[in-house]
């Protein structure tokens, strides 16, 4: 459980942190961000989990995501992983969707995926035990969110521990990959081609096959040109026959970018700070 101290800024009355870790999930080393508000001695805050899209590391929503002085003002904790395992010996790929940068939050049973892309194990278990022992975190009181990629993991990962997280929001998320090119692409390739195993990991199929969360709070840009690849309408139709109180909003004129998250970001946290108190 040691950890390495990156960088530590002062902001907001917090600290924005990067640290970090030999993982024992991915067997290699990753690096995450945490920014912690500023709080009394020996309090202990809840936390909000942002995981990321395509291509992204920690860096890009700690540097745009414009989430600091929003999380100061609620008393959240605000945790940021890589996307994937990184370094020499880890296989990759040419592709911008697959590969370094591209891990789906899943466990990888394919070569040359399963040696180390193991982020469902690293999000789920192993980074959590990590920030309990690092951290004045209340794991009693989490919420997720993220963004694209991200998105699908934050929806997925909630889904299959309902009893985990108080509150699920996602910005543009892929919601069903099962059914588009860049969730077709990864999980055939870190999973195989049994699509039924690829069930645990689609928000839309979870719905589908049982899996409940009291509510959901979506942001979609209308503008966004990847909206084929994200299918909101097939989370919206889900969430209905389910039951489940989804708010889509489509926002107009947004695209995909951190231009589009950081104008929402801090209702997100906000929505989460209001459910995580109570």
């Amino acid at each position: 459980m040691t950890l390495t101290t990156v960088s530590e800024n002062r902001a907001f009355g917090g600290v924005q942190g990067v640290y970090r870790h030999a993982s024992a999930a991915t067997g290699t080393d990753m690096t995450f961000s945490v920014y912690v508000p500023p709080h009394a001695a020996g309090a202990s805050l809840p936390v909000l989990w942002y995981l990321s899209g395509l291509t992204c590391t920690h860096a890009n929503v700690t540097e745009k995501g414009e989430f600091r002085r929003a999380c100061a003002e609620a008393g959240v904790i605000f945790i940021a992983p890589d996307t994937s395992p990184r370094g020499e010996g880890v296989a990759d790929d040419p592709a911008y969707d697959f590969g370094q940068g591209a891990g789906f939050y899943v466990d990888a049973t394919e070569a040359p995926w399963a040696p180390h892309f193991a982020m469902r194990s690293y999000i789920e278990d192993e980074l959590p035990a990590l920030i309990a022992a690092h951290f004045p975190a209340d794991m009693a009181r989490q919420g997720i969110t993220g963004h694209s990629m991200g998105g699908h993991g934050a929806l997925t990962i909630a889904l299959r521990n309902p009893d985990r997280y108080a509150c699920v929001s996602a910005f543009a998320p892929i919601a069903a990959p099962g059914q588009v090119p860049w969730g077709e692409k990864a999980l055939s390739g870190y999973l195989g081609d049994d699509r039924h195993l690829w069930r645990a990991h689609d928000a839309v199929a979870l719905i589908e096959d049982g899996a409940r969360l009291p509510e959901l709070l979506v942001d979609v840009g209308d503008a966004d040109p990847f909206l084929e690849q994200l299918r909101p309408d097939l989370l919206e139709a889900a969430c209905a026959t389910a039951g489940i109180a989804l708010t889509l909003r489509r926002q107009p004129g947004y695209d995909h970018s951190y231009y589009f998250i950081s104008t929402f970001m801090a209702e997100h946290v906000g929505w989460h700070a209001e459910r995580l108190a109570r």
